[in-house]
């Protein structure tokens, strides 16, 4: 029996507990993935609610040779001059193959690593990735929507969106699973109907 696939979750100081949530236990339960936490120094950090996260490795790109995916998840954090630089390991991934994704302040992290530069994106807004990138590459494939963006193997995601961010992200993942993930869909809607 092979490996199952392994995504890797980014935390940082000041996390948002609302981002993750979705797409790690989907992918764990609903689809078979070893689910991983990093952060930039393996160090523990705090989610805006103040729950701690012990991970369980730092984000050296060489002790995260197995991860067929990685997801950062936002933080005001990575607005400011503390934002940790995880670039090398997000270039990795996505060199190897792998999916990359970011959701709010997350997507800041792929615009510094370059990520965007050819691939369609979206952030919580144009003028609020421009505030803090403002010559990053691929500024013009932006895309003004309140819904995750997957261009490739690169997924996007405005903070409010981590529905859309879990299905674009395991749909990147198992494309050949669309009847599994449009059953997912139908039940996240159903709050909203």
């Amino acid at each position: 029996m092979s490996e199952p696939r392994t995504i890797g979750f980014v935390f940082i100081d000041g996390f948002a507990d609302w981002e993750y949530g979705l797409l790690a236990a989907s992918a764990a339960e609903w689809f078979g993935l070893r689910t991983v936490s990093l952060t930039p120094t393996g160090e523990a950090v705090s989610s805006l609610s103040g729950f701690s996260l012990t991970p369980q490795r730092g984000a050296d790109p060489a002790e995260n040779a197995d991860l067929d995916a990685i997801a950062v998840i936002g933080s005001d954090t990575w607005a400011t001059p503390r934002a940790p630089d995880v670039s090398a390991l997000l270039r990795t991934v996505e060199e190897r193959g792998g999916v990359v994704g970011g959701i709010c302040g997350g997507t800041l992290a792929l615009a510094r690593a370059g990520l965007f530069a050819k691939a369609d994106h979206t952030s919580n807004g144009r003028e609020w990735i421009l505030k803090h990138e403002p010559y990053y590459a691929g500024a013009a494939r932006y895309r003004d929507v309140p819904h995750a963006v997957a261009d490739g193997r690169i997924v996007s995601a405005p903070g409010s969106a981590s529905g859309t961010f879990a299905l674009a992200f395991l749909q990147t993942l198992f494309p050949e699973r669309g009847p599994q993930l449009a059953e997912m869909r139908e039940l996240f809607a159903r709050e909203y109907s």
